[in-house]
């Protein structure tokens, strides 16, 4: 098809379907094209990029096979279950199965230590997390109103909450300096900068625990952004997705703990959650929208209808999430997991002198590679980042995708893949950091110009040893992405 008539096609098309308000853009994505093309296979395609951009928790799944077994009855697909499968396959009222939404909740209150309880009249099904930030979304704001967020946030935030609806993200700026901690000077000036630039803000959204920090937020720090909110009026969203990967102290404070002995107004208060992080099943498709204020339960419950969550699904879920054995044993043994993965990626990285943001959530670590960058500068991060994706063969995140003001960092996901690859990947990451300090330091030797990352010859395996040319590397632009693609169907 000729330029000419692609752009006539386009004329004839919406425009926000043909906007570039999805988001496909950022580095981000990048990595994940690079791996769709040339996925790692410990033997099929050993030297393929090593997926380490994709936030899913892999290491408990024989936990769930393990149930399905013991109850078959649980899906309408089996001799033991079909009898079932006609009261599950007809017309279902979207405010979904009454035991399912009971044993969300329960799941919502067990994820959390059991220290506050949910009601499930309150429980609004969505497609994902992606679905329930932008149901949220349409409840609470019009075209052109806006959110704080603090950074470094979600990448595809500007997908979720904003490509269809309309909605600004008003960034509120966090550094090393303090952690990443939000603080009130940093949102105050946020939002000031906002009204100044006439941008009317209707909330603030916050994820905690914190995707891409693996950090969570402490009382204190939760009730002065109630406090915020109830002086702004405005509406504070708190996507939990990560709750019930917390591995090590401090454990996780969730909102509705912290405003359970506040004096504040509950009809602010709004929580997404998932099941895709906590028992990583992203692929059902389970997204909640948890409110205080009815009016958004009675909007949010007729918007749901768009993106439910399957019946069959929901009946399957709904006997799992009962299972008050099962729950216990499962939440136990994932956080020992996530613990033992998350000791075993960041010793590895210390060998070689890489340091990541002390963490005690999430599938994830916040790594520090700032003194690896010729430049300090975001062009240098990206330089750095190419090297990485393209010659070490690691997909990992820079951290200007997800906003950070400070480049260098970047974020690396440790639980989606098996004990092997783990190592894989961190020998990978020694050898492309000890080569790098001998050839720097053969070039200060010799007083050689050129810059080190020029001079890096890789040796991962036998062929694997062509020299990395910043002008040769090539990574798929969005238009050239395949089709089936990841990116639309994860929330990572």
């Amino acid at each position: 098809m000729g330029s000419s008539s692609a752009t006539s096609n386009r004329l004839l098309l919406s425009k926000i379907a043909t906007s570039e308000g999805h988001g496909e853009n950022p580095p981000y994505f990048d990595g994940w094209k690079a791996y769709d093309r040339n996925p790692f296979h410990p033997t099929k395609n050993p030297e393929g990029v090593i997926q380490m951009g994709l936030a899913e928790n892999q290491l408990s799944f024989d936990l769930i096979e393990d149930w399905i077994k013991k109850n078959p009855k649980a899906s309408i697909c089996t001799p033991e279950g079909v009898e079932e499968f006609k009261n599950v396959a007809i017309f279902q009222d979207y405010h979904g199965f009454p035991e399912f939404r009971k044993a969300v909740a329960m799941f919502m209150s067990k994820a959390r230590g059991g220290r506050v309880t949910f009601d499930p009249n309150r429980v609004v099904m969505s497609g994902g997390a992606t679905g329930a930030n932008e149901l949220v979304m349409f409840c609470l704001a019009d075209p052109g109103d806006a959110f704080l967020v603090p950074s470094p946030y979600y990448p595809a935030f500007y997908r979720d909450l904003g490509w269809r609806t309309g909605v600004q993200i008003v960034p509120v700026d966090c550094d090393s300096s303090n952690n990443f901690q939000i603080t009130k000077e940093a949102l105050a000036a946020a939002y000031e900068k906002a009204q100044k630039n006439n941008i009317n803000v209707k909330g603030l959204i916050i994820t905690n625990p914190s995707n891409p920090l693996g950090t969570t937020l402490d009382r204190d720090t939760l009730e002065s952004l109630v406090e915020f909110i109830n002086q702004k009026n405005i509406h504070l969203v708190c996507d939990e997705i990560y709750a019930a990967t917390v591995f090590s102290s401090p454990t996780f404070t969730c909102i509705s703990e912290v405003i359970q002995n506040m004096n504040c107004n509950p009809n602010l208060i709004h929580i997404v959650y998932s099941l895709s992080k906590d028992m990583g099943l992203p692929g059902l498709r389970v997204g909640i929208v948890y409110s205080y204020n009815d009016d958004v339960v009675n909007i949010g419950r007729k918007m749901s209808s768009f993106g439910l969550v399957s019946s069959q699904t929901q009946h399957m879920l709904a006997s799992m999430l009962l299972d008050e054995e099962f729950v216990a044993r499962f939440l136990e043994t994932s956080s020992k997991r996530l613990a033992k993965r998350h000791g075993v990626f960041t010793k590895g990285l210390e060998e070689v002198g890489i340091n990541c943001l002390k963490s005690n959530a999430g599938l994830f670590c916040w790594m520090d590679l700032r003194r690896l960058l010729k430049d300090q500068t975001f062009d240098g991060e990206m330089v750095l980042w190419r090297v990485i994706v393209n010659e070490v063969g690691l997909n990992v995140s820079p951290g200007s995708s997800f906003k950070c003001v400070e480049p260098g960092w970047f974020r690396v996901c440790f639980a989606n893949m098996d004990d092997e690859t783990v190592e894989v990947a961190l020998k990978r990451i020694r050898t492309f950091v000890r080569q790098g300090k001998k050839a720097q330091d053969q070039a200060v030797q010799v007083k050689s110009p050129k810059r080190w990352k020029s001079n890096l010859r890789l040796s991962f395996s036998s062929s694997s040893t062509r020299r990395f040319d910043q002008d040769s590397v090539n990574v798929l632009s969005p238009h050239m992405m395949s089709p089936h693609s990841p990116l639309v169907r994860a929330k990572t």
